[in-house]
Parts: C-alpha cells; structure tokens; sequence
C-alpha cells in the first residue's frame, strides 16, 4: 500500500479488537513518532494498555469500545502554530498506521483528558489524542462538500498535481466533518486557508498533510 491507497482506505475506526500493538508494528510506530517529533519541536507519546482513557460517559456516548491505546498529540504552549502542526504531524502517523494495517480516530473531546498517561511536562498541553489499534471494521466513507466551495480553481483548469492533492484533501479527517478550509493556487504554489470555528486549525493541518502527500508539492498557509 502507498501513501495514496493509504489516504483513499483510511476512515475514522471507533471500535477496535484487543489485538496487543507489537513486533515489528509497534517499532516502526514509535520510530516514526520519534522521527516527527524531533522534526517538529512536538511531544508526541504512544500510550499502550491504557483502557481508562476512553473509560468516560463521553467516549460511551460516541461510541468508542475496545480503546486501550492511542497517540497523544502534546507540545509546547509556545511553540507557533501548535494545532495546525499537530494536525501535519499527527496525520502522517495516522497514514502510516494505515499501511501498517492499524486503524485511527483522531479524538478532540471524547475521551478523558485528565485520565490520559500521556507525560506532559512544564509549558506543554494536549492538543487531542488519536485512537489506534487493530479494528472491528475499516470505517466507511464521509460525505464531502462540493469542490466549489472548497477550491478556487475548476476541476478543468486544475493541474493534474494540483488534482491529486484537492482530491486527498478532500478525503482527510475535519472535526465533525466541517470541511472548514479552502484551497486555490497563487501561481504555480498551492495555498490553503482555514475557516473559522472550533479545531480548524487542526484540521488546516491534517488537510495539507494529506494534499502534500498526494501531490509532492508543498501547500503554503495564507
């Protein structure tokens, strides 16, 4: 599987089995965690066996079951534009996972954020943790808005790098399926703007991981 498989087959999994991370698997995650964390300044953790995370009236009621691990998103206060690098970094673990034949969920509120075991220290918070492990299901598809209101440019004028990207952008996880970004071209770069409300941010980052990934062109923030 590539990253393009790996971004069309990935869906929010909610339900997992107790199948133990480990081997081979559990190593090139970790490795890849420490791998982004030193390039992005972040304090990402993988926390295995912890159950009570997602122990909470909250996580019942969005249907969470069988959650014992998950990465912890956590980096420094100061450090600028923290969500929408969480949501970069973040999203590239998630893809990986993917490949690697494990399934995600990127969680912002559903889980008990004062049970987490995540190691946070002086300056730092927890941005969101993401859910992983081997699921009951694969997820299914999540309806998206019309490219018109998401992109600038008409899927005819569209170089065919520029296509890949919208159209792996248009496949990423937003909070609650908000899809509150929009992406055009100044020239020969692709840009990407954010919307206003709760999270956007963070999905700002996971929406130009995915169009960087797909595409091989980098997507500059205005």
């Amino acid at each position: 599987m590539d990253i393009k498989q790996a971004i069309k087959e990935r869906h929010s999994v909610r339900q997992y089995s107790p199948d133990r991370i480990s081997g081979d698997v559990r190593t090139a995650l970790e490795g890849l965690i420490q791998e982004c964390n030193k390039e992005s300044g972040l304090h990402m953790q993988l926390v295995m066996d912890d159950p009570e995370c997602f122990d909470t009236f909250l996580s019942h009621y969005g249907k969470f079951t069988g959650v014992n691990n998950y990465i912890a998103v956590v980096g420094s206060k100061k450090l600028s534009n923290l969500d929408e690098i969480a949501g970069y970094y973040g999203e590239k673990i998630v893809l990986e996972a993917q490949m690697l034949g494990l399934r995600t969920c990127w969680v912002a509120g559903t889980y008990g954020r004062g049970k987490c075991k995540a190691h946070i220290d002086a300056g730092e918070k927890i941005v969101c943790v993401i859910s992983i492990g081997y699921g009951l299901t694969d997820g299914v598809n999540h309806k998206s808005k019309e490219l018109s209101k998401l992109c600038g440019v008409s899927e005819n004028d569209m170089p065919s790098w520029f296509k890949e990207g919208v159209e792996a952008a248009l496949l990423a996880p937003t909070a609650v399926n908000q899809q509150k970004f929009f992406i055009n071209i100044d020239g020969e770069d692709a840009t990407i703007k954010a919307g206003f409300g709760p999270l956007t941010k963070l999905d700002l980052g996971i929406v130009r991981y995915n169009f960087e990934a797909a595409s091989g062109h980098k997507c500059r923030r205005v």
